[in-house]
């Protein structure tokens, strides 16, 4: 990404705000199986047992299942490996990188009265990493669709006066590019590039003129494109949870939730197309985001006999606010009588815009667990989410509301399951899990189902414990290169793969 040495903040009216659409709700909606290395040997299934501080994010009364206080902190390292196709080329990529994705404590409390059936309280605080955004791939292949990044700029201009698309006479380009966006919006200001790169040709060069055609024309186009994404979505938790009489469990948790995320695109389209006098064109944009939000959990854990756990939770919405700002470069080659003429959109601007509110869907998760003794258990999670309930607000601004009634048609109900089990000989554990993830779409040809396992082991020091996890996923999705004009799809099968280490306390 360039250095910014000319700053231009465009401060925008919600009725321009920049385009949020259906992938940004699911990418804010999703979480993953992170935390410790024992919750991610047996896939996260963990809504009955608890005893594991990252059990207490999927049902805070899991920490009263803690005989005495405890406290743990876990490394991973995250691979990704992304196989793409886009017509007829292919491409591969690959990436690890360390983090840190879950520290935590518990403070066990027992109650001293005999006589109360409330045997004991749990305090407890927590980091868990939600979501890793961490991505980056590229791909080239010839678009034989008849469709150019030029009809990406054709979507936007079609109905806008000329007058709210250019430069005036001696403005320059970079003041001219954040006065548009300030005074008309997002739409403007990209039809602003496509015009002002010489892409898009007037019906009439009036300033009441509305209509416009490409001067990138033909049926094939080479198109390279880089995608390279970072950052992630994490949570604090606050968690208070009881035993009451000797068989059930009740908690809530308090969670401050926070996201950072960072995208590069960058599109390079070149074309030998008779009539097409627009040859050559790249096409940069980056987009920071960072937000903040609020939700609460509720949870119980029945234990129905000796063996048996029943467990039951609720994950309230979360509440965003989310702030963005994008930075963008257009450049051009043309023909002109033979020669070859560049123009280069540059603006330096970063474009700030208004805050916006997002409302994620809720979840509710039901689980079992059967305990074999000392020798082992087995766990079961299911979850439910729908998607379709996410909502960008406010809801009577127009575009929001417009999003808005995508997404309930596009998203739907989506399922997980998750199976856990372990097996302990002497000191050491013996874990494995699957997971399986429905899609949030409607459309899974689209983007489809996760499936998942993990595999695991466990040593017990006594008051101290070692555990190691290795859990791998895949899941197939279209990443469309943009959301009008050059709607084309890069087909990508993706495949996480994290090694996992958590040391645990018991204090």
């Amino acid at each position: 990404m360039k250095k910014l040495n000319l700053l231009f903040i465009a401060a925008l009216s919600m009725s321009s705000i920049m385009a949020q659409d259906i992938t940004d709700a699911v990418r804010y909606s999703q979480d993953e199986v992170q935390g410790t290395a024992r919750f991610r040997s047996m896939s996260g299934a963990f809504g009955a047992l608890g005893g594991d501080m990252s059990a207490v994010s999927i049902n805070p009364a899991g920490s009263s299942i803690f005989t005495t206080s405890h406290a743990s902190i876990s490394i991973s390292n995250l691979g990704t490996k992304n196989d793409i196709n886009y017509f007829n080329g292919s491409s591969s990529s690959s990436d690890s990188k360390f983090d840190l994705n879950q520290t935590g404590a518990a403070f066990v409390f027992n109650n001293t009265n005999p006589n109360s059936p409330w045997k004991k309280f749990s305090l407890g605080v927590a980091y868990d990493k939600i979501s890793n955004f961490e991505n980056s791939w590229n791909v080239r292949g010839i678009n034989t669709n008849s469709n150019s990044i030029g009809d990406y700029f054709l979507s936007y201009a079609q109905g806008i006066r000329l007058d709210q698309m250019s430069a005036l006479d001696n403005e320059s380009l970079s003041t001219a590019y954040s006065e548009i966006n300030r005074l008309y919006g997002f739409g403007n200001q990209q039809a602003f590039l496509g015009y002002e790169s010489y892409i898009l040709e007037p019906a009439m060069d009036t300033d009441d003129n509305t209509l416009y055609s490409s001067n990138i024309v033909g049926n094939n186009f080479d198109q390279g494109y880089l995608y390279a994404a970072s950052g992630y979505n994490g949570k604090f938790s606050f968690n208070a949870s009881t035993q009451y009489g000797d068989n059930f469990y009740f908690g809530l948790n308090l969670n401050s939730h926070f996201i950072n995320y960072d995208k590069f695109t960058d599109l390079h389209e070149t074309n030998s197309n008779a009539g097409s006098w627009v040859r050559d064109v790249r096409f940069q944009n980056a987009l920071s985001t960072i937000g903040s939000g609020f939700s609460f959990q509720l949870g119980a854990i029945a234990k129905i006999d000796e063996s048996l756990r029943a467990g039951l939770s609720y994950n309230s919405p979360t509440w965003y606010t989310i702030s963005e700002e994008t930075t963008q470069y257009l450049g051009t080659i043309r023909d002109e009588g033979g020669s070859n003429v560049s123009q280069i959109i540059d603006p330096y601007v970063v474009n700030v815009y208004p805050d916006y509110r997002l409302q994620t869907p809720s979840k509710i998760t039901g689980s079992l667990a059967y305990i074999f003794g000392n020798q082992g258990l087995l766990s079961f999670d299911y979850s439910l989410k729908n998607y379709g309930n996410t909502k960008f607000k406010p809801t009577s601004d127009s575009y929001f509301s417009t999003q808005n009634g995508i997404i309930s048609n596009n998203l739907k109900n989506a399922s997980t399951f998750k199976v856990g089990g372990e097996y302990r000989i002497q000191q050491v554990s013996l874990r494995g899990g699957y997971r399986f993830e429905e899609s949030p779409y409607e459309n899974e040809s689209f983007y489809g189902n996760l499936n998942g396992y993990s595999l695991g082991l466990g040593f017990n020091f006594g008051n101290v414990k070692l555990d190691v996890a290795y859990d791998h996923a895949q899941r197939d999705y279209n990443q469309q290169l943009y959301a009008v004009g050059l709607t084309d799809a890069a087909q990508i099968d993706s495949r996480n793969s994290n090694f996992t280490l958590t040391l645990g306390f018991s204090l």
